[in-house]
């Protein structure tokens, strides 16, 4: 029994779980992976609690932190970690910050709309996004080996240009961040996104082998696999319609939706 006012911990099977954040209008998950040696932390969400309290209660491995992308609603609790690993192409984001995004702006996003009381310690009015030196940068194709659990890096750009998409290769789990989650729309229509990037991306986790459940960092936690060839079959007519640009709005699928 995890003790926490701020996150609530969903177990997904005995070394695996989502750490969520409900109280917080993005409802954003990070998920806890533990392996034999080690443990992986994807994502620290908001920032706003101390998500290496909860880690703590449910491993005493050591724990790194493989970083979706470099947003503020994923990037939150870094420093509360000793290792942490960001995608190449998103090394200056985690260092100098985002371009085309002021410190104030983001504040504004993360510190309205919050439903439940926030943790001890927590100031709206300072509240500041994350940024620091990663240990490595990641690629397309790195594999982390936790101890019998290997996960797989798939370079997945569109939402952000250094997104990844984590495979959990034995138990057949894919975390796919921002790319791919239901309830509101996967976006790419900031200067910063790339809609044909997308979609390229979305094909490519559509095709990969062996896929049990998704699990995207926001909304609904754990989407059936099912969902993979409705994506396929999506970026098949986005694309015969001509959508994949700036500008063209929200497209609903039976299961997601995007927004160019």
């Amino acid at each position: 029994m995890v003790r926490d006012d701020w996150f609530t911990v969903q177990q997904i099977d005995s070394d695996t779980y989502a750490i969520s954040e409900y109280g917080h209008w993005e409802k954003v998950h990070s998920f806890l992976l533990i392996g034999q040696d080690k443990a992986i932390l994807i994502d620290t969400g908001l920032g706003i609690g101390n998500i290496r309290k909860v880690t703590d209660q449910l491993t005493d491995l050591p724990v790194e932190v493989l970083t979706t992308h470099v947003h503020a609603d994923h990037i939150g609790s870094h420093g509360q970690f000793d290792t942490f690993y960001v995608h190449e192409e998103e090394l200056d984001w985690i260092v100098n910050g985002i371009k085309g995004r002021t410190d104030e702006q983001i504040r504004k996003d993360m510190t309205r709309d919050i439903t439940i009381p926030t943790p001890p310690g927590f100031e709206p009015e300072t509240y500041r996004p994350f940024r620091g030196v990663p240990s490595e940068t990641v690629k397309d194709g790195d594999v982390f080996d936790l101890g019998s659990r290997l996960l797989r890096i798939y370079h997945s750009p569109g939402h952000s240009p250094g997104h990844i998409t984590i495979h959990d290769e034995m138990k057949g789990y894919l975390f796919t961040g921002d790319l791919l989650y239901d309830g509101t729309p996967v976006y790419a229509f900031y200067p910063t996104t790339n809609p044909e990037d997308l979609v390229r991306s979305l094909e490519r986790i559509a095709d990969i082998p062996g896929v049990t459940r998704v699990f995207g960092s926001h909304h609904t936690v754990g989407l059936d696999p099912q969902i993979l060839p409705e994506v396929k079959s999506a970026a098949r007519e986005l694309r015969e319609r001509d959508l994949v640009r700036f500008g063209t709005g929200i497209h609903r699928f039976p299961s997601f939706s995007v927004q160019f």
